[in-house]
């Protein structure tokens, strides 16, 4: 119920529209898990990213010409399992309409809590191409599923397009006292900054705990799911209002 009713005061304040997958606390638990999955990679699993694929492919062309072909390899191999993703995660969407499942987005949740879940087992023995593997095709089916803040794109597992946003929104907002592009340009600092503070709880956490403490991203996870439960449910609820009167 705490939850739920902060959820609706965000919304007020910064008018957020009603649907879970646009709203400001998802945005916020899941670039947290985005900045988390880069440092937990990042720091523990070989120095590569598992969602920035634009830093793998500044690292494969780096290691490429400085002729370390292995690490090179190893930073390619992230980019191809995100690809993969981006056709899971569309798969997903049209595999709800035939099999009738009763919402993509919670789909796409559950497999990566799952798949996160059992990467947490997975001892440092393990090649780190395969938990990269992993973790970029989980990565990449989040960023695909969750891409709009209100009425704004963004992105849960990067930030250069966000602070792309963020900025000429503040620009905007700034030169023709727009009070709307200032609302959207703090949506966007505020997701930012959720990524820099997963970043930090990564680097942190997989410092002191090792490879288990890729377990708090299924905490975070866990509570998107909850609010997007909410969310959709009370979204049917509206629908139903409306077909009954």
């Amino acid at each position: 119920m705490a939850i739920k009713n902060i959820t609706m005061l965000t919304k007020s304040k910064i008018n957020l529209p009603s649907f879970a997958a646009e709203s400001l606390f998802l945005a916020v638990l899941l670039t947290l898990v985005g900045g988390f999955l880069d440092a937990y990679t990042f720091i523990g699993r070989g120095g590569v990213f598992a969602n920035a694929q634009t830093g793998n492919l500044v690292l494969f062309g780096v290691n490429i010409f400085s002729g370390n072909f292995k690490q090179a390899i190893a930073c390619f191999i992230p980019i191809i399992a995100f690809v993969f993703g981006v056709f899971a995660a569309e798969l997903v969407k049209k595999s709800s309409k035939v099999y009738f499942m009763p919402n993509w987005e919670r789909t796409i949740l559950v497999s990566e809590m799952v798949i996160l879940f059992i990467v947490g087992f997975m001892p440092k023995t393990i090649s780190n191409s395969i938990i990269n593997v992993t973790i970029s095709f989980v990565a990449s089916m989040q960023y695909c599923s969750f891409k709009k803040l209100g009425d704004s794109p963004y992105a849960t597992t990067m930030c250069t397009g966000n602070l792309r946003s963020a900025s000429l929104a503040a620009y905007t907002a700034f030169t023709n006292k727009d009070k709307q592009a200032a609302i959207k340009s703090i949506r966007y600092f505020i997701v930012i900054f959720s990524f820099i503070i997963g970043v930090g709880t990564g680097g942190l956490l997989t410092f002191f705990t090792g490879v288990h403490a890729i377990w708090f991203v299924d905490i975070l996870l866990v509570f998107v799911f909850i609010l997007l439960d909410l969310e959709l449910k009370e979204e049917q609820l509206l629908e139903e209002k409306k077909q009954a009167v």
